[in-house]
Order: C-alpha cells, then structure tokens, then sequence
C-alpha cells in the first residue's frame, strides 16, 4: 500500500479536521439536551463528521492509485472538500439556531440554508463521480484491488444518489396540496412522519421504512469492500490457499456483487414502508436468496483450483513512478 505521504493531502487534513469536528459534536451531545425531530440535536453533526472523515480518507487513498487524470483527480478531491465544508457548516449553523436543516423550508433563511445544501450534495457527487471515471481507466495492477476500488466507488456513488429521493416531496404532503407553504419538504422515511420510534444509535425508522438505511449502506461500499481486500492480503500469510491472487480476486467478486444486491435490498424495503427490523416474508425471502447467492459464489470461488484463473493480463508499460501495487 502506498505511503500516506503520497495521499491527496486536502482530503487528509480535511478528515482530520472532520474527526476534530466529531470531537466538538461529542461534546455537545453531552452537554446539550435539545432535541430535535425526535433525535438528540447534535446526533446529526456528529454522524455526519465520522462519515466524512472517512469518506474523505478512503477517496484520498484511492486517488494515489490513478495512472492518468491526476491532475484531474486532485481537484476533483479538493472540490469533495470544498463543498463537504460547506455542508456541515450549514448543518452546524442550524444546529446552533435550533433548526432542522434537511428539509426545512420554515423561512426564507431556512429554505436558502437548505437550498445551499442541495447544490453542495449535487456538486459533490459529481466530483465523486468523476474520481469514479478516473479509477476505471486507471491501470491498477492488482486486479482484485481493481475490483475492490471500482466496486466500492460505483456502489458508493449509487448509495449517495439514493440520498436526491429524500429531498422529493413525500406522498403525504404531495396529498396536502400545499407544497408551496409547507415548513417540511421531503424526508427520510417513507409511510410515517420524521421523528418517530427509532433505533438507537443510529436513529433510524423503527415504525416506517428509511432511507438513510440504503444511504448509509452504499455509501460505506467505499471502505467495507476494500477493507475486506486488505483483510485477505493480510491473512495471506497465515493462510496459504489466500496467497492465491486469483482466489482474492473471486472472493472479492462475489463480496462485491453481494454488496451491490444488500443495498438494492434495503431500498426495496425502505421504499415499501418496512422497517429495517420488522422483515416481511418477502423481504426474508429475498434476503435468504441474496446468503445463499453469496455463501454459493464463496463456495465455488473456494472451489476452484489454484491457477484455474485466466491468467492475468499485463497491463500496459505505465512510468515506474505510475505503477501502483496492493499490498500489506
């Protein structure tokens, strides 16, 4: 693995400032009673910053791996930080003034405040995106960390653009047909009102579906199925049949396509209604289906002989300084 000296610097200092920010955000949930929408009121910031923090540490590990588009690239990552600053100074300055800040279109002020958000998020994953554009034409040796930072991109971006359909209209208010002075314009659950039973920790929806469960899950592709890459290479040692780069590559496939099948499984339940611990028999179902999918490809991965594989390809001659391997 690269040197962390060789990371996109801003999205470094711009996650450690996050981690200093969850800090604060700590401090104020215990020093704070308000609540608002059903949460402690400084729950939100604080989720918020330890997600960033490592949503901006992943993307600056990641982009040492690009072969063309540096340039490109890094200012890609210091837009991600310009308009991640941007969102949380909003959501804080809410905080401070008692305010939700999704959703509120209270005031004029409010709306506006909002409205800045909205444009931020857009800008955000469209930089992403771009990055996203980058790590698929990158020469990346090591074709399971290929699989690994291009899976965990594409599904993280999906996971991110489930975020848009809580900004629309719920059905709820859409029906109330009054939309033009209405204090609350979208939400994140789907079938009950914001606010209501949930989950500890993580707030969500126990009574209704929830969209930040699908949000949250995508967006965490970013980390979790590299993460997992690396806990292979560092088992590799220990465990012989792991040393296998063709093994790593297939058990990283189907962790990849398993993941990608959780996220549109919580959307469909979330969308329904349901929430995340009350399952029908559909969605067991469906989430029976998805194990047996996963534990089978594992199966067969495991299965198949060691250099079974398609031999891998060289990639093209790329400068030395270019090369970027995947190791522990």
């Amino acid at each position: 693995m690269s040197s962390w000296r060789s990371w996109h610097r801003p999205l470094v200092v711009f996650s450690a400032a996050m981690a200093l920010w969850a800090l604060a955000s700590a401090v104020g949930l215990a020093v704070d009673d308000r609540v608002l929408v059903g949460a402690p009121i400084w729950a939100k910031p604080f989720k918020f910053t330890v997600s960033l923090a490592a949503y901006g540490l992943t993307l600056a590990w990641m982009l040492t791996h690009l072969t063309r588009g540096r340039r490109t690239g890094w200012w890609a990552g210091n837009v991600v930080v310009l308009t991640s600053l941007v969102e949380m100074t909003v959501i804080t300055v809410q905080v401070v003034r008692g305010k939700r800040s999704h959703f509120n279109a209270a005031t004029p002020l409010d709306t506006a405040l909002f409205s800045v958000m909205g444009m931020t998020i857009v800008v955000l994953w469209a930089a992403t995106l771009a990055i996203g554009i980058l790590l698929l034409r990158a020469s990346i040796a090591d074709r399971a960390a290929a699989w690994a930072i291009r899976g965990g991109v594409l599904i993280a971006l999906v996971g991110a653009g489930l975020g848009f359909l809580m900004a629309q209209p719920t059905a709820e208010q859409r029906a109330a047909g009054n939309l033009d002075t209405a204090d609350v314009i979208g939400a994140h659950s789907v079938g009950v009102p914001d606010g209501g039973p949930s989950m500890p920790l993580t707030g969500w929806s126990t009574t209704g579906g929830d969209l930040r469960i699908p949000h949250f899950v995508g967006m965490h592709a970013l980390q979790l199925i590299p993460l997992f890459l690396i806990a292979l290479v560092l088992l590799a040692p220990r465990i012989a049949r792991l040393r296998d780069a063709g093994l790593r590559l297939r058990l990283v496939r189907v962790v990849t396509a398993g993941y990608a099948g959780l996220v549109a499984l919580t959307t469909w339940q979330a969308l329904r209604g349901q929430p995340l611990i009350h399952p029908d028999a559909a969605t067991l179902i469906a989430a029976g289906a998805l194990l047996a999918a996963v534990a089978a490809g594992v199966w067969a991965a495991l299965r198949t002989a060691p250099g079974s594989a398609p031999p891998i390809t060289p990639a093209p001659a790329e400068p030395a300084s270019d090369s970027k391997e995947f190791t522990a």
